[in-house]
């Protein structure tokens, strides 16, 4: 680099990375910091939600391949979702360490990009109905990148801008991004409704079973394009990674250490290729047979997934990143790391939970008639019915609403604190998540369950609002426990933990429902929203909390 550019880096008017940022300057912050940083963020929106919805369309692609007739059960479908989940959870761990050791330009562009090997490799799996159930769940696991981007994605953002504004800026990029859940959930849908490649995209397969979009239902017998569900996102992410390169920044003060963008690639290949390890030994120790051994179950295999993730990239890192991770790994001996963790769990772990496991709870809940079979006494959810709503109609409005009100839930904070909101919210999800279980009761013990479906829905909405609005509350709440240097790390990692709610969710509700007891499911996290209610309240709003926020 010459003297006459090292200069302009330095003053931050030109070049990708940046060694003068001090954004707690206010003159600094109004003449040079506002701008780049606000570029970056616009920047970084549309990525994550590319990133969310590739992650999250496993949700809708299961759906329509049971009206599509794939030869999987209804159990079989659901872990499709729950793989996601979990690599998405797993691909997290690194995820949250990658802007100090890569640099946040360098790792966004290339995570961004990696995101097209999933979106073309679904699409082809698509195409071919009777592959083994084993490809299809490769495709999910590959599918996790997406949703490990996230954490590094919040974590550079955290960066750029000042303590007063990180409420509001991590809401627009988390809530933006969030975005991608709603996206995917509308675009989906429509475009397997057209044959948008020509001969490029394959051909059509007929439904066997009715299907919709947000406009209504689509009848049996229609071609649908499935594939499209993975296809389409080409279009987006090519440019989107080229304006990733172009437009971004990697602030040196917060990476120092990257080298070159092919060493930073490198790092970030290196930590994402050690993170599917255990999460594939994870699945594989608890899927049952024929793709795993069925030995444990998740309540195990979610705790042995983070230690061994932990536990991988901290023998496998070598160098400078050695130093780098076995600084970051401080944040571990922070009783605050473990407080905000649960917290998260509870507003970001319900909101893609929820999401990932909403659309096939709706085909299965209000898609049958429930009837007690006279020959047994039983009660048999085999019969189709034939007012039943379509999930792909409808499961798209609570992820909007939960994504929009995030960024609220940022500024809200930032007036009046984070763990305040915090609190209201988590009462508020107490009470609903305790109403939509006894709705599911008395729907799937009903011959006409389409009944209670507003209800059911109206209270998922209520569900989504909090979360979303919880989200960005709690992430205020990191921006003003931890100092910058940790925040970063914390943001990536509670992110990361509470991205397990897209395995858990479909896993714990579609047991539920598999066990004739949908209910239960709610139950049991309405239960977990109290005892993190009590929490907060210990931590940072009782008289003597450790640290009084507000």
């Amino acid at each position: 680099m010459t003297v006459k550019q090292s200069k302009a880096t330095a003053s931050g008017s030109s070049g990708a990375d940046i060694a003068e940022w001090d954004i707690e300057n206010e003159a600094f912050w109004e003449s040079k910091g506002k701008r780049i940083a606000n570029r970056n963020l616009w920047i970084s929106i549309p990525a994550l939600l590319c990133g969310f919805a590739v992650w999250g369309m496993w949700g809708i692609i299961t759906v329509q391949m049971l009206n599509l007739g794939f030869p999987f059960t209804q159990a079989e479908l659901f872990t499709l979702t729950a793989i996601a989940g979990i690599s998405g959870a797993t691909m997290r761990i690194p995820a949250s360490f990658l802007i100090r050791l890569a640099g946040g330009r360098n790792t966004i562009f290339l995570t961004t990009a990696m995101l097209l090997a999933p979106a073309i490799g679904t699409g082809i799996a698509l195409q071919n109905p009777s592959w083994p159930l084993w490809s299809f769940q490769l495709m999910a696991l590959w599918s996790g990148v997406g949703g490990g981007n996230f954490a590094s994605s919040m974590s550079n953002i955290s960066t750029f801008f000042p303590k007063r504004l990180q409420g509001t800026a991590l809401g627009l990029n988390a809530g933006l991004g969030n975005f991608g859940v709603t996206t995917m959930q509308i675009v989906i849908p429509l475009v397997m409704t057209v044959s948008i490649f020509g001969d490029f995209g394959g051909e059509s397969t007929k439904l066997v079973k009715d299907s919709g979009w947000i406009f209504g239902k689509i009848a049996a017998g229609t071609p649908t394009w499935i594939q499209n569900a993975g296809f389409a996102w080409v279009l987006s992410l090519v440019p989107l990674s080229l304006l990733c390169w172009f437009g971004m920044n990697n602030l040196k003060t917060v990476s120092p250490d990257t080298g070159n963008p092919i060493v930073a690639f490198a790092k970030v290949t290196y930590l994402y290729t050690l993170a599917f390890l255990p999460a594939m030994f994870g699945l594989y120790l608890y899927l049952p047979a024929p793709t795993g051994l069925g030995l444990i179950s998740m309540w195990v295999a979610i705790p042995l997934d983070i230690v061994s993730a932990l536990l991988v990239m901290r023998l496998a890192a070598f160098g400078t990143m050695k130093e780098n991770v076995a600084k970051q790994f401080q944040i571990f001996k922070n009783k605050h790391t473990w407080s905000m963790t649960a917290l998260y769990i509870v507003t970001f772990g319900s909101f893609i939970g929820f999401s990932m496991a909403l659309p096939l709870a709706i085909t299965v809940i209000f898609g049958f008639q429930h009837l007690v079979d006279p020959a047994t006494g039983v009660l048999s959810h085999t019969l189709k019915n034939p007012n039943a709503p379509s999930a792909l109609t409808y499961a798209w409005i609570g992820p909007f609403v939960g994504a929009a009100v995030r960024p609220i839930g940022g500024w809200i904070s930032d007036k009046v604190g984070g763990s305040i909101v915090t609190q209201i919210i988590s009462a508020v999800m107490v009470v609903a998540s305790g109403a939509v279980g006894y709705v599911m009761l008395l729907a799937y013990n009903s011959a006409q369950p389409e009944q209670y479906f507003l209800a059911f829905m109206a209270l998922f909405v209520v569900l989504f609002t909090a979360s979303g609005i919880g989200n960005g509350s709690t992430f205020r709440s990191i921006g003003f426990i931890f100092d910058r240097q940790q925040a970063g790390p914390v943001l990536g990692w509670t992110s990361a933990i509470a991205a397990y709610g897209a395995f858990i969710a479909p896993v714990v509700i579609g047991t539920q429902i598999k066990a004739g007891t949908p209910q239960n499911a709610m139950y049991g996290f309405a239960v977990f929203y109290a005892l993190c209610l009590v929490l907060n309240w210990w931590f940072y709003l009782r008289a003597n909390a450790y640290v009084k926020n507000p």
